[in-house]
C-alpha cells in the first residue's frame, strides 16, 4: 500500500530531503531532474544519512565516507557488490507516495 510521505514541493530540483515514513523508516528523497527518487536514509557502509549526502546528478555521496550510490537503481559507486534499497515512488495530485 503507497503512503504519502512528502510533497513534491518539499524536494528541491537537484536536492535531497530526509523524511521519516509511517512505519518508522527513514527515507531519503531525491529530485533528479524533475523525477522524485527514493532509497533508504541509513548509508549501508557505516550507517550515515543519504540524505545529508551531496547529490550530483543522479549519484548521492554520504557525508560521513563518500560512499557513493545511484538513487534510481541503488547501485554502489564504490563497490560493485553492493546495492542500496530504492523505493517505488508514485506522484499523485503532487503528493509522494512510496509502497
Amino acid at each position: 500500500m503507497a503512503v504519502k510521505i512528502a510533497t513534491v514541493a518539499d524536494v528541491p530540483a537537484g536536492g535531497s530531503l530526509s523524511v521519516t515514513a509511517p512505519d518508522g523508516r527513514e527515507i531519503a528523497l531525491f529530485n533528479v531532474g524533475g523525477e522524485i527518487c527514493a532509497m533508504d536514509n541509513t548509508c549501508p557502509h557505516a550507517g550515515g544519512p543519504l540524505g545529508e549526502g551531496s547529490l550530483e546528478g543522479s549519484v548521492v555521496t554520504c557525508p560521513w565516507h563518500g560512499w557513493s550510490f545511484d538513487v534510481k537503481t541503488g547501485e554502489c559507486q564504490n563497490n560493485p557488490d553492493v546495492t542500496h534499497t530504492c523505493h517505488k515512488v508514485t506522484i499523485q495530485a503532487g503528493d509522494v507516495l512510496i509502497d
